[in-house]
Formats: structure tokens, C-alpha cells, sequence
């Protein structure tokens, strides 16, 4: 195994292999940094830039920057954390995130975060409102793209494990969304059982299964029992 070397991640040491990121050491060390595009699996890309960090005072995204030797990071700072408030902010005002109807409240890792950042309201910007048709046509899985953050998870998945490409980018600027290989999602070979549709890979309520909406009750769901990332840091100022 290659020597090991160290860096510090707010005021802490921390270990790592040469070609580990900033965030793969931190999650070895049992240090939370927040993140949406990223997840257990899937090449990083570094695309929500949630996981925005200072690397020895330069903004990097931690799941692609590689860690360095003696290197000082601040993920925590009120700096950083005032970032993050902005671009989770941005998210929701970027899509239509309406909680209190939607099938992943409860297990969305997009209203997780807010809630550990401190974020109640979003009402910094302007609602861009945007109405994009929802594909039902498939017998099990619907695709409502209003409420994507273009994290690339189902792309990631679909392509690298299981092969299929069913999903990609389309569109450019504001007129970016995620599509299909076909004209909807029946005139694909996507299946339930594919990696791209388990509930773990889509952070919000972009993929849903059919049949499977409220099936867990409130006070039962993912982050009612544990906030993401473990223990709340990073209150609203």
C-alpha cells in the first residue's frame, strides 16, 4: 500500500492514500462533507458544488480534488457554509420542490440538506417556475423532471453500471434538462431493477417507482430518524 500522508480539515488531521479526494479521506475519517451530486458508486463530478470547500484558501469541490500533502482545509467556516446555503437556495428556486406533496419527502437528500444547513424558506431569489412535461408511460417508474437538480446520479448510473445509457443530458444553459434514449421512458430498455431507479441513486423526487409513493410513514422516513450526514452542523445566521 502507498505511504499514507495527512492534511488538515478544520483544525483536525486527517489521513489519506495517495489519489484519494479531499472527500473520499474525510468520509474515511469519519468526517461528513456535504454533497448532493455525489454517492457511494459513482465516479464523482463535481457538478452541485454542495461539497465546496477551501483548499489552502481556493474553493475546490471536495469530491474531485485530490487531497494534498500538509495541505489546510475549512470546510465548516461560516464562509463556506453561507456558499452552500446559496446554492441549495438555488435548487429549489430553480425547480418546483413543492415538500409537502412529494413522494421523497422525508428520504430527499435535496430537503435534508437544507434542514442541516438551516434553510426554512427559500425566498432569496426569484421562482423560475419551470414546466416540463412529466413521462408516465413506462408500466413502473415516472420521470417528473421539475424537480431535478441535474446531479447526473441516474446518468452515472445507467451508463457506468448498468450499462445501459438510458439517461442523459440535454440542452444547454437554463434549458438544460435530463432525457431518455428514446421518445419517453416505454421506448427505452430501462427496468425497475435497474441501479439508476433504486431510490438511493435520485437525491430528490425525480425517479419515482410506481406503486411506491408514502410508503413510509412519517416519523419512520430516512431523515426523520437521523439528519444527513449524521449530526447537524451549520445553523442559519
Amino acid at each position: 500500500m502507498a505511504e499514507t500522508f495527512t492534511f488538515s480539515l478544520d483544525g483536525g488531521k486527517i489521513s489519506a492514500h495517495p489519489g484519494q479526494s479531499i472527500m473520499e479521506a474525510a468520509d474515511a475519517a469519519g468526517v461528513y462533507i456535504p454533497r448532493l451530486c455525489d454517492t457511494e458508486g459513482l465516479k464523482p463530478q463535481g457538478s452541485c458544488r454542495v461539497c465546496v470547500v477551501k483548499m489552502n484558501g481556493r474553493t475546490v469541490a471536495a469530491c474531485t480534488q485530490p487531497a494534498k500533502a500538509d495541505s489546510v482545509v475549512e470546510s465548516e467556516t461560516p464562509e463556506i457554509l453561507g456558499y452552500r446555503r446559496d446554492l441549495v437556495r438555488m435548487l429549489f428556486h430553480e425547480g418546483n420542490h413543492l415538500c409537502p406533496i412529494c413522494e421523497a419527502s422525508g428520504r430527499c437528500e435535496l430537503q435534508a440538506m437544507a434542514y442541516r444547513l438551516g434553510i426554512t424558506q427559500s425566498t432569496k431569489y426569484p421562482y423560475l417556475q419551470p414546466v416540463r412535461p412529466v413521462d408516465a408511460s413506462h408500466p413502473d417508474i415516472v420521470l417528473d423532471t421539475n424537480r431535478c437538480i441535474l446531479c447526473g446520479r441516474c446518468i452515472r448510473a445507467s451508463r457506468d453500471i448498468d450499462g445501459k445509457n438510458v439517461f442523459e443530458y440535454v440542452g444547454r444553459g437554463i434549458h438544460k434538462k435530463v432525457g431518455v434514449n428514446g421518445d419517453n421512458l416505454a421506448d427505452t430498455n430501462v427496468s425497475i431493477d435497474d441501479r439508476a431507479i433504486h431510490l438511493d441513486i435520485c437525491p430528490v423526487g425525480c425517479i419515482i417507482q410506481k406503486g411506491r409513493g408514502f410508503f413510509t410513514p412519517i416519523g419512520k422516513r430516512q431523515f426523520d430518524l437521523a439528519p444527513i450526514g449524521g449530526e447537524e452542523k451549520g445553523h442559519e445566521e
